[in-house]
């Protein structure tokens, strides 16, 4: 018996090789693979590279960091800033609740009636992860855009929009490109026909030479043409037209509709932007986007952690209303004053408060 029959899984039968069975590359498990890639990455992978999905990124994850908690200290700075930062990318983020919350980078549960009642997840390590069981009182799991279908995971607005996410993506990678493949600056120079090697020579020292000249065109290639060699010549640039593809106004519109969809005014990037607009676009964000996301956290919290739990973000980020609340201020209390001089009980003032949305 040889070496290599010590290290066979079967032996010969008969005159028949030893069968060896090995996976296929397009078979359950590539398919599955590759659907758990494109579940965690997106439809695209290269939009969220950009710089304006990683600004909204981070207007979430800014805001999120500055919200006032309480009711727990899990919450902390650091982990509101990765909870943001993977509900804006995933659309979901989950932790794993110990002495502290700890981030989970894979996971997955088993559900009854739609809501998942054990996981199994997986902590990253330096030295490589490993993986636990565990319940879903256990597991701290925020979730956003969640269809009837799958109402146990969650959808990033990346995911949501991703034919607007395409184009932006498609209109980068293609002025990537010509910037760096396209002859911007090169121009045709006509000149007299000299000798074969002078033009040869001259062909050679300006080839590949970026933003100068690039092609020397003589009489006798003119005419090799079909153009009169008497005809007028004039310098002919090389760099590409960009305007007439109107990619000034697809990278503007595609860029707005991502912004949008992460609740951020196209308005606040516009290098016309005013004080007043930067103000009302950091309102839309704080109260009509962060806040509506920072209930879902606190009732998850609420739920997981088993004591009342608040997240505030409009109050942090108020700083872009001091003088309407000063305003405001000033107004309520001569509202005061003149209910007070024209004899109004409590309960009158209270429903003139609740007739125009004052709960309190």
């Amino acid at each position: 018996m040889g070496i290599f029959d010590l290290f066979r899984r079967q032996r010969e039968v008969g005159n028949y090789p030893p069968s060896e069975t090995r996976a296929l590359a397009t078979g359950y498990t590539a398919d599955l693979i590759a659907a758990r890639a494109e579940w965690l990455s997106g439809r695209s992978n290269m939009a969220e590279l950009t710089a304006t999905v990683q600004s909204c990124v981070s207007l979430w994850e800014s805001g999120f960091t500055l919200a006032d908690v309480t009711g727990t200290d899990l919450l902390d700075r650091r982990a509101l800033a990765m909870l943001a930062r993977s509900l804006a990318l995933r659309g979901e983020a989950v932790f794993l609740i110990r002495d502290r919350l700890l981030p989970i980078t894979d996971w997955d549960m088993k559900t009854l009636h739609g809501e998942p009642t054990a996981y199994r997840v997986s902590v990253s390590e330096v030295g490589g992860g490993h993986s636990q069981t565990v319940l879903a009182g256990e597991v701290l799991h925020v979730r956003i855009g969640s269809s009837p279908v799958t109402p146990w995971a969650g959808t990033s607005p990346l995911h949501r929009a991703s034919l607007s996410a395409s184009l932006l993506q498609e209109v980068e990678c293609a002025l990537r490109d010509v910037w760096r493949d396209a002859p911007i600056g090169s121009q045709i120079v006509p000149l007299p026909d000299s000798s074969s090697e002078d033009m040869a020579s001259l062909r050679r020292s300006f080839r590949g030479a970026r933003g100068q000249s690039l092609v020397i065109e003589g009489t006798a290639q003119a005419v090799a043409a079909g153009m009169h060699p008497q005809l007028e010549k004039r310098v002919e640039g090389l760099t590409p037209d960009m305007q007439r593809a109107m990619t000034a106004e697809t990278l503007q519109a595609a860029r707005g509709a991502v912004l949008m969809a992460y609740g951020v005014l196209p308005a606040l990037l516009n290098p016309a932007t005013t004080g007043p607009l930067v103000r009302e676009a950091q309102r839309h964000l704080a109260q009509l986007v962060l806040q509506p996301l920072a209930l879902i956290v606190a009732e998850e919290a609420t739920a997981k952690l088993g004591q009342p739990v608040t997240l505030d973000v409009v109050r942090p980020m108020q700083a872009y209303d001091h003088g309407g609340k000063a305003r405001a201020f000033g107004a309520m209390l001569q509202a005061y004053a003149t209910a007070k001089e024209a004899g109004l009980d409590g309960a009158a003032l209270q429903d003139a408060m609740t007739f125009i949305d004052w709960q309190e």
